[in-house]
């Protein structure tokens, strides 16, 4: 990292703390990781959009492979599997190139879009991070998913935005605190490689200190 990101959180942290507060806290603060099919499906499929040149031409588009992107107002940084560059009068200016392009963040996923915005949401900081890192404005991008292999535009509206901002400086507050919350279980639970390190039943339990302030406010029998 340079100076200023060694306080910075990962980018694809914003992904599992839209999905669960707790497995975000897990992975990036209590530093466990447990593969299941699904993370290895999604690795390939990461791998797979960074085969090949880290970069290259296809007539009007310049195609970026991951490329490394950091937000300072945030303070996150990662990177983006994939970035299309497509020639636009409006665009920005690239080292080494004449013509102006116009940015667009893809990002490669398993599965089938969400009913969350999780993934929109990831896709979201790295198109903030492209705008600090260009100095311009990035109206949309695509979720590219691996078993309907069909992309899903992404706009990038305010309150997306918001969104964001809101859940990176809750991220933020836990990391400092390096607080693994508690969280609501469901059905989503069954997905997570991290179940058995999780323990979701434990949530559902009352904490013992909360225990005995309920049982001091009834007093005691």
């Amino acid at each position: 990292m340079t100076a200023g990101e060694d306080d910075a959180l990962l980018l694809s942290g914003i992904q599992h703390f839209a999905f669960c507060r707790r497995q975000w806290a897990l992975i990036h603060i209590e530093q466990k990781w447990e593969e299941n099919l699904r993370t290895v499906e999604g690795g390939l499929l990461h791998k797979n959009a960074h085969e090949g040149p880290m970069s290259e031409r296809r007539g009007d588009l310049l195609v970026a492979r991951g490329l490394p992107v950091f937000s300072g107002r945030l303070k996150i940084v990662g990177k983006c599997d994939v970035v299309e560059f497509w020639r636009d009068p409006e665009g920005v200016t690239l080292f080494g190139h004449k013509e102006r392009y116009r940015p667009v963040p893809v990002e490669y996923k398993r599965g089938e879009p969400k009913e969350d915005l999780s993934d929109s949401l990831q896709l979201c900081a790295q198109a903030v991070c492209l705008e600090e890192m260009l100095a311009c404005e990035i109206a949309k991008g695509f979720l590219y998913y691996g078993q309907t292999r069909r992309r899903m535009e992404v706009l990038f509206d305010s309150q997306l935005r918001e969104e964001l901002g809101r859940m990176v400086a809750e991220m933020r507050e836990l990391y400092r605190r390096r607080h693994t919350p508690k969280v609501k279980t469901g059905r989503f639970c069954q997905a997570c490689s991290l179940r058995a390190q999780c323990m979701p039943k434990l949530c559902r339990m009352q904490p013992v200190s909360q225990y005995i302030a309920d049982s001091l406010k009834g007093g005691w029998p």
